[in-house]
């Protein structure tokens, strides 16, 4: 089949991989791709925005099944305007997708379907949300209701910090539009984790669990980023409490969402504290974590393109994913200033020093007079597989050493938690 992989970034890029390596991928599309992606996709210059566009290119190319990587165009409806003119897309339409699009409405969701999360409030208006955090006290977290490149969210340890949170999302609005609206979370404590989980709208299959590293610095300090690195399986996530958020919270949403209306089909991705009382909810996704995906899709067994194809029509059955006995690390390595900003230029080496067996998925870079540069915030994913935990992230470390570039920022400590568990 033909296969379009929407977006150009580190996830994209896994994505792409994947699907290159599955059987029934005759032809493999990227718009707009990447300079890395180019290696296993053939690149189209569309915007991940211009939903008609993709749309025509798809159709004109007799596309089987768009694969939808970033947020954005998923909650503009890109699925719609695909299905209107009888392309399989995964991944949510844009009412699924206000799951990600819309922390009030998902947050709503869960009340009414009796979901475990957070409590909660939502407000339009910055007074009365100030009222409430000084009602409430500290720790307390605010999050911005729209989309932010997974930003969004500042988990305030004093009223004040909350107070000024309210401000800058609220007035200065340094999120956007997105802060017209804000969700006030009580302080969840415990060890979070990500569960993504194939959907076909009615059956549901999770993937292997995950754990993502938010803030910039080692022990989890700094401000937050997009995702500084991630390893799967993680261990706080038993067998029991992987069957617990099924039962507790995938099965919920999904038949929750049905009940409204609402057909969910693609990838959906729980953000999960594991608290004294059990698994709760921090937010959902409506596609592929990054960079969770960067460790979670080197362990698939299985053919991704057809598992994604079922999601889309409907048919998606367990026995269709399988995953390898192995565990994976992704180690970011972002660019100098990030995530308050990002350089980029910087000349890139050692790439082609790295072991054959490890996977380098490039976030954020481009060719320049036949060199690699940065040209974003996290510039690349270094992911190594192991038979062990430690090994995986002995090889993704051992691999990162061996790339380079001015400024380059790397957390020492991906997958540390998870030896924690298994007593290492």
């Amino acid at each position: 089949m033909k296969v379009a992989v929407i977006g150009g970034g580190g996830r994209e890029h896994a994505l792409a991989v994947t699907l290159a390596k599955s059987p029934s991928v005759e032809k493999l599309y990227a718009l707009p791709g990447s300079d890395a992606m180019a290696a296993v996709a053939q690149c189209v210059p569309v915007g991940v925005e211009d939903l008609s566009g993709i749309a025509a290119f798809c159709e004109k190319e007799g596309v089987d099944l768009v694969v939808v990587g970033p947020e954005v165009p998923l909650t503009e409806g890109l699925a719609d305007v695909c299905q209107a003119k009888g392309i399989a897309v995964f991944g949510p339409n844009k009412a699924a997708a206000q799951m990600e699009g819309s922390k009030v409405f998902a947050k709503n969701l869960m009340k009414k379907y009796n979901v475990p999360t957070a409590a909660y409030a939502s407000f339009t208006d910055g007074a009365a949300a100030k009222d409430y955090i000084t009602a409430q006290g500290a720790p307390i977290v605010v999050k911005a209701d729209g989309l932010a490149a997974g930003k969004g969210v500042v988990v305030a340890q004093t009223v004040d910090e909350a107070l000024a949170a309210v401000d800058a999302i609220m007035e200065d609005r340094i999120f956007g539009e997105s802060g017209g609206r804000i969700v006030i979370e009580e302080c969840m404590v415990g060890e979070e984790a990500s569960l993504l989980a194939f959907v076909d709208g009615k059956t549901i299959v999770p993937m292997i669990s995950a754990q993502d590293h938010k803030r910039i610095f080692d022990g989890d300090k700094g401000p937050n980023t997009g995702g500084m690195g991630a390893y799967a399986p993680a261990p706080v996530m038993t067998p029991e409490l992987t069957r617990t958020v099924y039962d507790t919270i995938l099965v919920p949403v999904v038949k929750g969402l049905a009940a409204e209306g609402i057909t969910y089909q693609g990838c959906l991705y729980a953000g999960l504290m594991i608290t004294a009382d059990g698994p709760k909810v921090v937010e959902f996704n409506c596609r592929f974590g990054d960079p969770e995906t960067q460790a979670v899709l080197p362990l698939l067994d299985g053919d991704l393109a057809q598992i994604m194809l079922a999601c889309a029509k409907g048919t998606l059955t367990a026995d269709m994913v399988h995953w390898k006995q192995a565990s994976a690390c992704c180690v970011i390595m972002a660019s100098k200033g990030y995530p308050e900003s990002s350089h980029k230029g910087d000349v890139i080496s050692g790439l082609d020093s790295v072991a054959p067996d490890v996977q380098v998925f490039h976030s954020g870079t481009k060719v320049v007079d036949g060199q690699y540069v940065t040209n974003g915030g996290r510039v690349l994913g270094v992911t190594a597989l192991g038979a062990t935990l430690q090994e995986a992230i002995d090889q993704a470390y051992a691999n990162v050493r061996r790339i380079s570039f001015d400024g380059q920022q790397v957390r020492q400590d991906i997958g540390a938690k998870g030896l924690r568990h298994l007593g290492k």
